[in-house]
């Protein structure tokens, strides 16, 4: 049986730039409606959307949204489910790895690890064209001294929580009740962080807010699954635009061999040309 993502809706937050350009694309190559969530970067979003729709023949719209209050995150698949006909799957992200798709022999239980796969079963042409995946890339982080207390604000916990965390679950309840009528349910994939699991990153609030959202992802897919499946992809430091806007971050120190040895490998996350 062929495994297949044409037709399919899909919710990419913090989709106008970066890797959520990039996860907007590959969908879109696939034969996917992409719905392009963005905060501030309008003109950018409206230029992706029309080159998937001239490019792909799929249709792409945009939603300006802010992940880290509750309402836009309502209205924000409100719009997709009403523009797009439904979802099939939501992908809330902002700093993610690339998307890897792959046909399964059967179906897995509900996830209780964190992978970066995106689990895609048969099309089915009779059923109608309603969303099944949110890729939810929006996150939000502001540099800090780790060790230092005083280096953050009670601001940054909480929109940290908000956007980090709370989101998530915000976007799966709104979208769960399309998700529980699709025949082959749906589909919450999220971006994560490796400093989710180590006591390091951008700054603390970034590195514990993180860290629950992997408990969430493991709470979300026992409970919700199997009809719907919730994942999350834990990438490191990837070369995207907003990398190369950080002061102490250059073309030529990226290319230093400590950063070699720090990154692991050089990941990049720019849309093709």
């Amino acid at each position: 049986m062929v495994y297949e993502l044409k037709g399919r809706n899909v919710l990419v937050t913090g989709g106008s730039r970066g890797l959520g350009e990039v996860i907007c694309i590959k969908f879109a190559q696939e034969g996917c409606n992409v719905a392009i969530n963005y905060l501030a970067s309008a003109e950018k979003s409206k230029t992706l959307a029309e080159k998937l729709e001239k490019d792909c023949g799929v249709k792409a719209i945009i939603i300006q949204a802010d992940m880290g209050k509750e309402e836009d995150c309502i209205r924000t698949v409100q719009e997709t489910i009403s523009n797009l006909g439904g979802i099939d799957s939501m992908s809330p992200s902002s700093i993610t790895p690339p998307l890897i798709l792959f046909q399964p022999s059967q179906q897995p239980p509900p996830s209780l690890t964190t992978h970066s796969f995106c689990t895609i079963f048969p099309s089915q042409n009779n059923q109608p064209n309603t969303p099944k995946v949110i890729v939810s890339n929006a996150g939000y982080t502001r540099f800090s001294n780790f060790p230092d207390l005083t280096a953050t604000t009670a601001h940054d916990w909480d929109y940290c929580y908000a956007v980090n965390v709370k989101a998530q679950h915000i976007l799966l309840r709104e979208a769960s009740p399309t998700f529980k009528s699709n025949p082959e349910g749906g589909c919450l994939i999220m971006s994560s962080s490796i400093a989710a699991t180590h006591p390091s990153g951008s700054s603390m609030p970034y590195s514990v807010t993180k860290a629950a959202q992997i408990h969430l992802m493991k709470c979300l897919a026992f409970t919700q699954g199997p009809k719907i499946r919730v994942n999350a992809v834990l990438p490191g430091l990837l070369l995207t635009e907003w990398v190369f806007t950080l002061s102490f971050l250059t073309p030529l120190s990226i290319k230093h061999e400590k950063w070699s040895k720090l990154i692991g490998y050089r990941a990049s996350a720019t849309p093709p040309k």
